[in-house]
């Protein structure tokens, strides 16, 4: 049985490629015109990090197709497009199948539970870089790990994972990593894409640089109100350490700025503000970062 990637977006194409050059037969589900048209003509092209560009053959599923079922479904759909994949799973999903959530930003797997039910899906994060070129042509920028939270139905995934090159964690509770990985995106991502920089630029702007650690900082006191132990003790030196890790990298919130699309702010900083409000912690910097990208999204 095959191996479905919903998305067709830079992780989907890096993690389809992966997937494909280990013998898989993968499926990339998605609704971006474009991207479907350029996988059904050339597959996924991957610029990989040695500078060397190769051809994965995918199949290729839109909304109007359900017709196969699925044991094995990675979600890498931005977070605005999740109510919309959760409901096309449930028709492609076997009873006993699995949806393991990549996704950046809060909310992603509750709305996923809420169609599929806990039996069929499983939380991770993953570190990896990937840079959309053009429909379908994807560019490597940066390795890292796939870190999954234990699930009854997940050991094979996992396996088929690693066999493809990935480097996987089981871990039992990853609520501390997927808000490990918020914090450091409430502060970067924005800033990255209001003033359309590298990532490691931020690090250079003194004013820039103030903005990055202050946003950190409150999201970190967020996760903390909440007893959540974020895996590292200082989020301003956590932030600037992936900064300068990830200096050439453009996040993916400057490259959905730049391409005209939606960003994920609502899930990510948007989230940090709702959970603050909740306790009782303002949460200003997130509130201004939030607000300006919404001024940017055309959507």
């Amino acid at each position: 049985m095959g191996l479905l990637v919903a998305g067709t977006g830079a992780l989907a194409c890096l993690f389809a490629a992966r997937l494909v050059s280990s013998g898989n037969n993968v499926t990339m589900l998605g609704s971006w015109p474009e991207g479907l048209t350029a996988l059904r003509m050339h597959g996924v092209r991957l610029l990989e990090m040695n500078g060397n560009t190769h051809h994965y053959p995918v199949e290729v599923l839109d909304a109007s197709g359900h017709h196969e079922k699925y044991r094995q479904a990675l979600v890498l759909v931005k977070s605005w497009q999740t109510e919309r994949v959760a409901r096309q799973l449930e028709r492609c999903l076997t009873t006993d199948g699995i949806a393991l959530t990549l996704q950046n930003g809060l909310g992603n797997y509750e709305t996923l539970l809420g169609v599929l039910g806990q039996e069929r899906v499983a939380l991770g994060i993953t570190t990896l870089g990937a840079r959309m070129l053009e429909p379908g042509y994807v560019q490597h920028t940066g390795e890292g790990k796939v870190i999954i939270g234990s699930h009854l139905h997940l050991n094979k995934f996992g396996e088929l994972l690693r066999a493809s090159g990935f480097q996987v964690e089981m871990i039992t509770d990853p609520k501390s990593l997927l808000w490990g990985k918020l914090v450091i995106n409430a502060a970067i991502n924005p800033l990255t894409a209001l003033l359309r920089v590298a990532n490691g630029e931020l690090l250079s702007r003194p004013a820039a640089r103030e903005l990055l650690g202050e946003a950190a900082s409150e999201a970190a006191l967020v996760a903390a109100e909440q007893g959540i132990q974020l895996p590292y003790g200082d989020p301003v030196e956590a932030v600037e350490e992936v900064a300068r890790n990830t200096a050439s990298n453009i996040s993916s919130m400057l490259q959905d700025v730049l391409r005209g699309t939606p960003t994920e702010i609502e899930a990510i900083n948007g989230a940090i503000i709702r959970a603050g409000e909740r306790l009782g912690i303002p949460t200003p910097v997130n509130k201004m970062l939030w607000l300006l990208v919404r001024g940017l999204d055309q959507h």
